[in-house]
């Protein structure tokens, strides 16, 4: 029987285990961790679960080396993951008690317990309920102004995060950024070494693979992904990706860059967690979001990308918004395979 690509994404709430023990009320909630974002849909996470508690732990072995040289998108996404878990842990009456990087190993992200009993709000609910329903695409989206009231939402998320979100719906702002993501994507397909890492992680929705991305994220048909890796690996398609970038960005309703007053692992882990968040509030507001994060991943166009946002802090993440088309979710690994238990 062939694999189901979306077997991850449907959960049934009801299935919550209320009255199991503290691990398997963990090991439910971890359905809804796995489905963060993660660079080139790595999924860079484990989970060690003992007892009545959850370790988070990077995942090393799907690093990569040439995009991201210091692991820093790796500990962003794993952030992403952790901020998933404690919007589903607040949904099913439980406050979370949530340790960053205790001492000791440094792959150990996070120690988290459910924490305190919380009465769910309408906005807990809301946010859990988009979880499943979060897709990015690279197509264009609607020309339309942002809903009432979501700048407000994406800043209050940024600030219980400790984090800043910088919103840009200025075209000449927008511009000036989309510019910048043209000169990062024309400088990492010139490198031989990013095309092979790129190519490594193209896979069909259709191949045995749970990870990954599809051809289809460069215009490819899913059926030739099979054969996208290796397009990706052979021809640098820097110009034409940039054109379209460029483009498309500037089209876009709003830009957002996720910053931070520091660039360390705690803020990685925060950049991580408020923009999975934030992407939460983008989805029940009827909206999509996609990642432009080149600015920030070619090193030297940072400072740059800083100044065009107006942030004082690092940006750590760039995002256009706006109303997309429906499309599937991306592939997952289960959580029987990123779970170590004692």
């Amino acid at each position: 029987m062939a694999r189901d690509p979306e077997a991850e994404w449907r959960i049934d709430p009801s299935d919550y285990p209320a009255s199991g023990s503290a691990a398997q009320r963990l090991r439910f909630l971890l359905r809804y961790a796995i489905l963060a974002p993660s660079s080139h849909n790595t999924q860079p996470w484990l989970f060690r679960l003992a007892g009545d508690e959850l370790e988070l732990l990077a995942d090393r072995r799907r690093a990569l080396p040439v995009v991201d040289p210091h692991d820093r998108a790796l500990v962003i996404s794993c952030g992403a993951a952790l901020g998933l878990l404690q919007v589903a842990m607040r949904r099913f009456g439980h406050a979370g008690d949530i340790e960053l990087l205790p001492p000791g190993d440094a792959d150990r992200l996070a120690r988290v317990r459910l924490g305190p009993p919380h009465a769910a709000t309408d906005t807990d609910r809301l946010r859990f309920e988009a979880i499943a329903a979060r897709r990015t695409t690279r197509k264009a989206f609607a020309s339309e102004p942002l809903p009432a009231g979501l700048a407000e939402d994406l800043h209050e998320i940024a600030r219980l995060h400790g984090t800043q979100a910088a919103l840009v719906t200025a075209h000449e702002d927008k511009a000036a950024i989309a510019a910048l993501v043209a000169r990062g994507d024309r400088a990492q397909f010139a490198d031989p070494s990013f095309r092979r890492e790129l190519g490594a992680w193209v896979h069909s929705r259709r191949a045995a693979s749970r990870d990954g991305i599809s051809g289809a994220n460069f215009g490819m048909p899913d059926l030739m992904s099979a054969l996208g890796g290796l397009v990706v690996r052979t021809f640098d398609m820097g110009g034409g990706v940039a054109a379209k970038d460029e483009q498309i960005a500037t089209a876009s309703p709003a830009l957002l860059v996720v910053a931070t007053t520091q660039d360390t692992p705690r803020d990685w882990l925060a950049a991580g967690a408020s923009h999975a968040q934030m992407l939460l509030a983008i989805t029940a507001a009827g909206l999509t979001a996609a990642y432009l994060n080149q600015p920030i991943e070619v090193s030297e166009l940072r400072p740059a990308l800083r100044e065009a946002a107006g942030t004082a802090g690092a940006p750590q993440l760039l995002l256009r918004l706006g109303r997309g088309p429906r499309i599937p979710p991306a592939v997952r690994r289960p959580v029987a395979e990123v779970l170590l238990e004692d």
